[in-house]
């Protein structure tokens, strides 16, 4: 029973890297939920991180299908599915950066509520020469914490090797690789499977939290789980000039099942923006 008295309510997650662990913690004691997973299926016929499987549409299509098989496998009306995407900043571009998005779907109520976070990573690929080379990359990529997959010659090889844990064995490894190389390089990379990479796993944890804010913000008109910010709307005026900038001025709430929708002031009444994000005062 919940603290509340109430029988946890049972929810497949369809995993096999151990991610259920990860996110209990944030979604069953807050939402009253039992995350039980999803067996039955290799989700690693829908992509992976080494490319020798690719991704067939984008993240979060790739997440919404694991949560309407595992809806499917088990019987059980509520599915989670899970999905990472790694690579450089929107922004700053050179900085290595890991989104992760976390699909709720209830078939009863039909509905989709989709958690997100994002963060630096510790993805990192290079190929190398020798192992000096190798050994400078994995101590980079925070290894054996992190570990690492390596393939012959170059990223498109598809004779990879992964989960490698330990410094024996990246350099037997290594060596083995080496020998099937037509160019003597290998091309090593983190693994980014989750039950591999520490610094993903803190990334799945923070999407699990941000799903179960937002199940536990409802709907005012049908009750609907979910209501969150759609959109942020700029338009934030200039201290300067008081034309809009592209600071955001307003949030657009919205509901995942009925139409209703909010605009919320995303500052406080009178506050302008300061003219460096202002294109007509700092163009």
């Amino acid at each position: 029973m919940t603290a509340a008295g109430r029988a946890a309510v049972p929810v497949a997650f369809l995993t096999q890297h151990g991610k259920e662990a990860v996110v209990r913690p944030a979604l069953e004691r807050p939402l009253g939920w039992r995350v039980e997973r999803a067996a039955g299926f290799d989700t690693d016929r829908l992509g992976t991180f080494t490319r020798d499987v690719p991704r067939r549409g984008g993240q979060l299509h790739a997440a919404r299908l694991k949560a309407r098989l595992a809806t499917s496998l088990t019987g059980c009306p509520r599915g989670l599915g899970s999905e990472g995407s790694f690579g450089p900043h929107p922004v700053m571009g050179l900085v290595p950066w890991n989104v992760e998005l976390l699909v709720y779907v209830d078939r009863d109520r039909s509905i989709e509520v989709v958690g997100r976070a994002e963060a630096p990573s510790r993805a990192l690929q290079r190929r190398v020469r020798d192992w000096t080379g190798l050994e400078a990359l994995a101590r980079d990529a925070g290894f054996p914490r992190h570990r690492l997959a390596i393939r012959p010659d170059a990223p498109d090889d598809s004779r990879p090797t992964k989960g490698i844990r330990d410094w024996k064995t990246l350099r037997k490894t290594y060596e083995l690789t080496r020998r099937t190389s037509a160019s003597g390089h290998v091309y090593a990379e983190t693994d980014c499977r989750s039950h591999c990479n520490p610094a993903r796993r803190a990334v799945i944890a923070a999407a699990a939290r941000d799903l179960a804010a937002r199940m536990q913000s409802c709907c005012p008109d049908c009750g609907a789980p979910g209501y969150w910010c759609l959109r942020n709307v700029p338009g934030l005026p200039c201290r300067w000039c008081l034309g809009p900038t592209g600071e955001t001025l307003q949030h657009v709430y919205g509901c995942v099942r009925c139409t209703r929708r909010e605009s919320v002031l995303a500052v406080r009444p009178g506050l302008l923006a300061d003219p460096a994000h202002c294109e007509r005062c700092n163009p």
